[in-house]
């Protein structure tokens, strides 16, 4: 299959999208609250698959937010809200792995990539 300049081009098709697009895009509760925004995609380099979101939640204008990162497996694309939606509670978030600042996100390991698996109670992606 031949792909042109305008095709490579596209952020989005039908069932792919670019994931410049996926940051920025809004994270909503099934009631269609919204609970934070995608602020970046962990790929695993191997397998080539999306392993998790961090979502940007809480603070004012950027400021005092907490970065969660949520299984892929957990969000689902919703064209009525334009965006993703996730079903975790506040008790869920407020005992979630988190990282308090952007510039305090590190490479993580095995180990705490499984905490965050077991903690919304999905497979690890690498399973």
């Amino acid at each position: 299959m031949h792909m042109d300049k305008q095709t490579l081009e596209k952020r989005e098709t039908v069932e792919l999208i670019g994931s410049d697009k996926v940051e920025g895009t809004a994270v909503y509760r099934p009631d269609g609250e919204k609970i934070g925004t995608i602020d970046r995609i962990m790929i695993d380099k191997r397998s080539g698959r999306a392993a998790y979101a961090v979502m940007s939640f809480g603070g004012f204008l950027g400021i005092g937010e907490d970065h969660y990162p949520l299984p892929w497996s957990k969000l689902d694309y919703d064209t009525r809200y334009g965006g993703y939606v996730v079903n975790v509670s506040e008790a869920e978030l407020e005992g979630a792995p988190r990282v308090a600042r952007k510039d305090e996100w590190d490479p993580v390991d095995r180990a705490w990539e499984r905490r965050v698996h077991d903690h919304y109670g999905v497979p690890p992606y690498w399973m």
